[in-house]
């Protein structure tokens, strides 16, 4: 005879821990080789690092490519975080979602703004 001991549970999004787990460490990887990037060109330069040094290193179309796939990887890392804090301690579910959609809003003002800086649109 077979014993209940309790209600069956249904378990939903295997391994979405996993995932966000894993995109954590590639943008984490991503923003950390782009630091050292920079790093290396400002150890490298000559003379005083004034705004036309800056500027002249991020000139160049590769390094603003890296810059901006930076901020993207930047802009998922900071959801994935704020999303699992949020899920984590915001228990109302209309709280909740209004708070991830506004950090959803300010992300994407914050990723428009840099391509705004980086291409001078």
């Amino acid at each position: 005879m077979a014993v209940n001991y309790g209600s069956k549970r249904e378990v939903v999004g295997a391994h979405y821990g996993t995932r966000d787990w894993l995109a954590q460490r590639v943008t984490a990887a991503l923003m950390a080789v782009f630091t050292l990037v920079v790093l290396l060109q400002v150890i490298f330069s000559r003379g005083p690092i004034g705004y036309e040094k800056w500027a002249g290193i991020f000139a160049s179309q590769p390094m603003k490519m890296l810059t901006f796939a930076t901020i993207l990887g930047l802009a998922y890392h900071a959801w994935v975080g704020m999303r699992d804090v949020l899920m984590d301690y915001v228990k109302p579910v209309g709280a909740r979602l209004v708070l991830q959609f506004l950090v959803i809003v300010w992300l994407l003002g914050c990723m428009g703004w840099a391509i705004q800086v980086l291409w001078r649109v």
